[in-house]
């Protein structure tokens, strides 16, 4: 089976790749791979107020250009303190992330958004600052139903950054459990812990139960 992971994010796909490769018979493909160019229209994709519709709305524009079966996420952080934001729109919570039009990537991009979640957090104490990582995963295939799988992670946000691993506020999310960001845990550790290892490895199952069923 080839499944194309609609995203852009280098990172978000090497943690897909890492959660799926235990699915013998599972080709994961990134958009480069299956030939689909960027065009501007995937900017526009996720509108909706919930992580299930965006996340399906990315996997359908891309099973159609496409053909393939199709992964898209959506995910992001939802923090108590700030009612539940950024949540859909962590990728662009800081105010200039779309300034000029241009807009900031990468890691331009993750210390905008770290910066103003911490800003917009000063003076909450540390015990009010608990938040959680959430993340959907919508699976769409020709003739079948779309599957959506959802997977979330505690954590508390922290003033200073802890860590070089993962992407995005990784470095700003302490897990109690563990007693570590998010980026500073293993890549075995962040799978096992994070919200997109929750929504993958479901994913994992039911993609081996097809393979399986298939063969």
């Amino acid at each position: 089976m080839r499944l194309l992971v609609a995203t852009r994010s280098t990172g978000k796909v090497r943690e897909i790749r890492r959660i799926l490769d235990v699915v013998p018979g599972l080709e994961v493909l990134d958009l480069d791979q299956a030939g689909i160019p960027y065009d501007p229209a995937e900017d526009d994709l996720e509108p909706f107020d919930s992580f299930e519709e965006n996340a399906l709305s990315k996997a359908r524009w891309f099973h159609a250009r496409s053909g393939l079966p199709v992964v898209a996420d959506d995910s992001g952080i939802a923090v108590d303190a700030l009612g539940g934001a950024p949540g859909v729109r962590s990728k662009r919570f800081a105010p200039d992330a779309d300034a000029g039009g241009a807009g900031l990537e990468g890691r331009e991009l993750d210390d905008a958004n770290n910066l103003h979640l911490v800003r917009s957090l000063a003076g909450v104490p540390p015990e009010r600052r608990t938040a959680r990582y959430v993340c959907v995963a919508a699976l769409v295939e020709a003739d079948a139903e779309p599957l959506l799988l959802r997977g979330e992670a505690p954590g508390v946000v922290v003033d200073a950054p802890r860590g070089e691993g993962g992407f995005g506020y990784d470095p700003f999310v302490f897990d109690a459990e563990v007693g570590k960001t998010f980026a500073e845990m293993t890549p075995a550790e962040k799978d096992a812990r994070s919200h997109r290892g929750a929504a993958f490895r479901a994913l994992a199952r039911v993609l081996a139960d097809r393979i399986g069923g298939a063969g």
